[in-house]
């Protein structure tokens, strides 16, 4: 359903909301979220030209996240990564179906829509909070069962 590159920018923005308050340089972002770090770096300079992420030079420099976690929502990430593509008119280009979707086309435009809610009202910081039976993937770390999440 999304896009490889949508997953890696998802990765390297949890990664990042996960280190809020520090840079992290693109080789530790890259090692820490298995991403590779050339793509990497694409990924982050998309992100950089919408304002999600900051790039800091220097000693110390680095990527951080343009605005706090609790203010990002998932669907700002992907819509800048790879965005949805809602259904507006008839994919066939029908006459028929140019004022009301069919049914096929009706039901997945709702499904899409349903993503769209789930993103937007999911922010970086929700994802970092303690969940009473699932965990955030724990990038570069073991779980104490020896697998990595």
């Amino acid at each position: 359903m999304l896009s490889q590159t949508t997953e890696y920018a998802l990765r390297a923005a949890v990664w990042l909301a996960q280190n809020h308050g520090t840079s992290q340089t693109t080789q530790q972002i890259a090692s820490a979220t298995k991403v590779p770090a050339g793509y990497l770096s694409k990924v982050l300079q998309g992100l950089g030209k919408a304002g999600l992420v900051r790039a800091l030079r220097g000693k110390g420099g680095g990527f951080e996240l343009g605005k706090p976690p609790a203010s990002m929502t998932i669907l700002e990430i992907v819509r800048v990564v790879d965005p949805i593509q809602r259904i507006h008119t008839c994919p066939l280009g029908l006459d028929s179906h140019s004022r009301h979707l069919c049914p096929l086309h009706h039901r997945i435009d709702q499904a899409l829509a349903s993503i769209e809610a789930s993103f937007e009202s999911t922010s970086l910081a929700d994802l970092l909070a303690p969940q009473p039976r699932e965990s955030l993937c724990k990038f570069g770390e073991e779980s104490k069962s020896g697998v990595n999440h």
